[in-house]
């Protein structure tokens, strides 16, 4: 949708990024994870708190294969969605020939994204779309690209990010995790399946976060918190954050000139 440059074509930075070859081996079966099967609830949840109209232009960051932002073009958002994997770009952007709704892909490292002022809506949602850093990086790497994020937006335009809470992923720690502390990193030893239900080993290190650390660095980058919700993928709600459930789910927006 967008003729804005996003960012260089090949970025030397989203080369070799850990997540890439998971996405590659997972390809279309990504979308039969439990976590993938709310999506119609969260866009209508999203649109209402968001927003969200017809002709809006909106960017879905950590877009994956592009649920969300399928979804939301199929309610006539002009959309555009950014991954560092480019199995799920080209998964996307089949999807949206197929469907023929009004949404783009391309394959952009957050790192790098170099937007002012553009969009109306900027999401970033699911399963350590923000925080997928992990151990690539530092905190600041994390603020950095909120704020990244936040200048992609218009005056008075809305964020809604989800990130891993950092409660709940030390109460319910399971026996394949380990979290570390001093970074708020967990690192998951698992198995992923491709398409023909191949098993293969995999390690995923995602960024947690409590509902102050998510203030403060939308704050610090620039932005207007309105809320900070728990919520589970699936059933989006206005929760006020509690410990047992396993995401936070951020809203806030640029400030209007």
């Amino acid at each position: 949708m967008s003729d804005v440059p996003l960012t260089d074509p090949d970025p030397p930075d989203a080369r070799g990024h850990w997540f890439e070859d998971l996405a590659a081996h997972m390809g279309p079966s990504y979308l039969r994870y439990s976590f993938t099967k709310g999506t119609a609830q969260e866009v209508a949840f999203l649109a209402e708190v968001a927003g969200v109209r017809p002709g809006d232009r909106l960017l879905d960051v950590g877009c994956g294969p592009g649920r969300h932002t399928l979804a939301l073009a199929g309610l006539g958002v002009l959309a555009d969605g950014v991954d560092i994997s480019q199995t799920f770009i080209d998964l996307g952007n089949a999807a949206a020939r197929e469907l023929a709704v009004p949404a783009t892909f391309r394959r952009v490292d957050a790192r790098s994204l170099e937007v002012d002022g553009e969009y109306d809506v900027v999401l970033s949602l699911c399963q350590g779309g923000f925080g997928l850093l992990g151990r690539d990086a530092d905190g600041a790497a994390d603020g950095d690209v909120l704020a990244r994020m936040g200048r992609a937006l218009k005056p008075g335009g809305r964020l809604v990010l989800s990130a891993f809470s950092a409660y709940f992923q030390l109460r319910h720690l399971e026996s394949s995790d380990t979290f570390d502390a001093e970074t708020g990193v967990n690192h998951e030893a698992t198995e992923v399946k491709d398409a023909s239900g191949r098993s293969r080993a995999a390690d995923l290190w995602t960024t947690c976060f409590t509902p102050r650390e998510l203030r403060l660095l939308a704050e610090r980058a620039g932005l207007t918190v309105d809320a900070v919700w728990s919520v589970t993928p699936g059933s989006y709600a206005r929760n006020r954050p509690i410990v047992d459930l396993p995401e936070f789910l951020l809203l806030a927006h640029r400030a209007a000139d």
